[in-house]
C-alpha cells in the first residue's frame, strides 16, 4: 500500500470508492463525483491524496484550507467549505479542513486511514498552518440511541471519547491523535449521525 498525491488518473477510482465507503442510509447526493474531484485538484492539488494497492485506489482524502473566522464559526459542512466544490477554499487561511476520508471496507484496520492522516498532518506542517480540523460522522449513534438512557448526540460522543464504546469513524480518529472539541448539530444530512458531527482538531 502506498499513499501519494491524488492525480487526474485516480478520479474514477475515487468515485467508485465513495459508493463502497458510504452505503445507504448515507445520502448518495453527498458522494463526490468526477466534477468535484477535478475541482479539488484544480484549486488545491497539494491537499489531495490517495492510497493505492498496485493500480487500485483503496483510500482517498480530500481537503481544503479555510480562514480562521470560518473555522471558529463551526458551521455546517456546506458553509464551512463551500460545498463539494470547496468555494470557501482560502489559500491564506489557517486551517486544513478535512472534507472526506474514504477507505475501502476490505482494507480497513490495515493502517490505510492512519497513513492518509499522516499525509494530512504533513500538509499542515509544510504550509505552517495552525491546525487540521474537521467534522466527523458518528455512524454508530443511531443504533446506540435506541437503548440509551440519555440518547443525545453529546452523550454518545462523550461515551466514545471516554472509552465506553467505539464508533467506526470517530474512534480511529481519536487514535490518530485528534482532539474532540464538541458536537456540531445540523452539520449535514446524515441519518446515522442524527445530522450531527464531532468537531475535531489536531495541532502540530
Amino acid at each position: 500500500m502506498t499513499v501519494r498525491p491524488f492525480t487526474a488518473n485516480d478520479i474514477d477510482g475515487a468515485v467508485a470508492l465513495q459508493s463502497a465507503c458510504f452505503p445507504p442510509p448515507f445520502p448518495t447526493e453527498f458522494h463526490f463525483q468526477v466534477a468535484h474531484f477535478r475541482r479539488h485538484l484544480e484549486v488545491f492539488p497539494r491537499g489531495q491524496f490517495v492510497a493505492v494497492e498496485g493500480n487500485l485506489v483503496i483510500g482517498s482524502v480530500s481537503n481544503c484550507v479555510i480562514s480562521e473566522d470560518r473555522w471558529n464559526a463551526h458551521s455546517p459542512w456546506s458553509e464551512s467549505v463551500g460545498g463539494p466544490f470547496i468555494t470557501e477554499h482560502d489559500p491564506s487561511g489557517t486551517t486544513l479542513y478535512g472534507l472526506d476520508i474514504s477507505v475501502h471496507p476490505d482494507w480497513r484496520g490495515k493502517g490505510v486511514g492512519r497513513a492518509l492522516y499522516q499525509a494530512r498532518f504533513g500538509v499542515v506542517r509544510r504550509l505552517y498552518l495552525a491546525r487540521y480540523g474537521t467534522g466527523c460522522r458518528l455512524p454508530g449513534y443511531l443504533e446506540w440511541s435506541r437503548t440509551a438512557e440519555n440518547p443525545t448526540v453529546e452523550s454518545y460522543a462523550s461515551w466514545v471519547v471516554d472509552g465506553g464504546g467505539t464508533d467506526r469513524t470517530l474512534t480511529p480518529l481519536l487514535r490518530y491523535g485528534l482532539r474532540f472539541l464538541g458536537v456540531i448539530h445540523d452539520y449535514m444530512k446524515d441519518e446515522e449521525s442524527a445530522n450531527a458531527a464531532a468537531l475535531l482538531d489536531w495541532q502540530p
